[in-house]
């Protein structure tokens, strides 16, 4: 087991996930689907191509809870914001 690749996959799939589960609800499935479809399958052929599939496997875990330990302690009481709200603009006089 290589530990540097374990890092590396780490902190790729822990922000490819992040961005995942900040993403605004309304537009998570295409960013899902763009996020699968670019850098998702890029990794996978890395990981393939350089035969880390266990240390692929073990990033993957370890980014996972990662990302629940991210939202436990600070997504659930800092939950996405919405773009349907109004924009206030400080200092701005109407």
């Amino acid at each position: 087991m290589q530990g540097d690749y374990v890092l590396i996959l780490t902190i790729l799939f822990t922000l490819l996930l992040f961005v995942i589960q900040r993403t605004e609800r309304k537009y998570r499935l295409w960013v899902i689907v763009l996020t699968l479809l670019t850098a998702g399958t890029l990794l996978r052929n890395f990981v393939i191509y350089r035969q880390l599939e266990s240390e692929g496997w073990l990033a993957l875990g370890i980014a996972l809870f990662l990302n629940f330990l991210f939202w436990l302690l600070i997504g659930r009481y800092n939950p996405v914001g919405s773009s349907d709200k109004n924009i206030q603009v400080l200092g701005m006089d109407d």
